[in-house]
């Protein structure tokens, strides 16, 4: 058995696209919802602990109203971790030609982290007015606030009419401010731990299934390590009536003068239970998809 390390398989563009759009549809079935639970309570301080707010919205709404608001990331999942996984391999070719490196060498940890850092900026176009739409339906029923928005489409209608096209991509920055250093925590620890799980002698095309999700996992959960505090900003200002808040810098100093710091964590417990299954199956699914495109072309 050879002790080399296998040198990486060079990925195309598409082969990321692909990929990743399939790994995002996994990701959303997988935890859209812990994914309703945290968005209520960052937006209301109606609930006592994670436990709570899931009793509540049991009581108020049943079993599917757990996946209120699930149509719009679901169909919104293939573009924009189509776009994530593209930018990601993207961000990698740029360090392979700024460093003269070939498809196959490998790259260096910081130069992963530029990658997964680079990978949120085209991905924020078009998740940015995507959040939008699954905030407001899925605060829409506990507040009271449109419930009669039959779907995505009459919410975005509905968002149009009450602040026009702009209003769509209300936090648009915030969603920017977390997702950018969430990238780089999530692609840095997916690829340091699942390196640390993998056999280096077994060949590129061995990684275990189990590897893939441990990995997955824990980087989802280093993910909302980070980006938890910028993301309850980004639901206050995406779920606010149009006007209340001038930007993320507002709901900020609004948020620490009336509740405090403690504020910013508001939602943790959901989304970090969410994190690992919910990625632990997104980048099986990118791993397992990636395999197949590669041994069909």
């Amino acid at each position: 058995m050879s002790s080399e390390e296998p040198q990486p398989v060079a990925t195309s563009g598409i082969k990321s696209f692909l990929s990743g759009g399939f790994g995002g549809m996994c990701l959303v079935a997988a935890g859209h919802p812990l994914d309703l639970l945290k968005v209520r309570m960052q937006t209301s301080t109606a609930y006592t602990s994670t436990l709570d707010c899931f009793r509540k919205t049991l009581a108020e709404n049943g079993i599917r109203g757990m996946y209120r608001g699930m149509a719009a990331p679901l169909v919104g999942a293939t573009p924009v971790f189509a776009i994530c996984f593209w930018g990601y391999d993207m961000g990698q070719k740029i360090m392979r030609y700024t460093y003269n490196l070939s498809p196959t060498d490998k790259l260096s940890m910081n130069q992963i982290l530029f990658a997964g850092g680079f990978s949120a900026i085209p991905t924020t176009a078009v998740m940015a007015p995507m959040e939008r739409i699954k905030c407001t339906l899925q605060v829409s029923a506990a507040s009271g606030s449109g419930a009669g928005y039959k779907g995505p489409a009459d919410a975005a209608m509905g968002i149009i009419r009450n602040g026009g096209i702009t209003s769509l991509f209300k936090g648009t920055c915030a969603t920017l401010l977390r997702d950018v250093p969430g990238s780089v925590a999530y692609f840095g620890a997916y690829e340091i731990i699942k390196k640390t799980l993998t056999d280096q002698s077994a060949g590129q095309g061995s990684i275990s299934p189990l590897a893939i999700v441990t990995a997955g996992g824990l980087a989802g959960m280093a993910n909302w390590a980070v980006a938890i505090p910028p993301d309850v900003l980004k639901s206050r200002l995406q779920t606010a009536p149009e006007g209340k808040y001038s930007g993320v810098r507002q709901v900020f100093v609004e948020m620490m003068r009336t509740e405090g710091a403690g504020a910013l964590f508001r939602g943790m417990g959901p989304a970090l239970l969410r994190a690992f299954p919910a990625n632990a199956a997104c980048f099986l699914g990118v791993e397992l998809s990636l395999q197949a495109m590669n041994k069909l072309w």
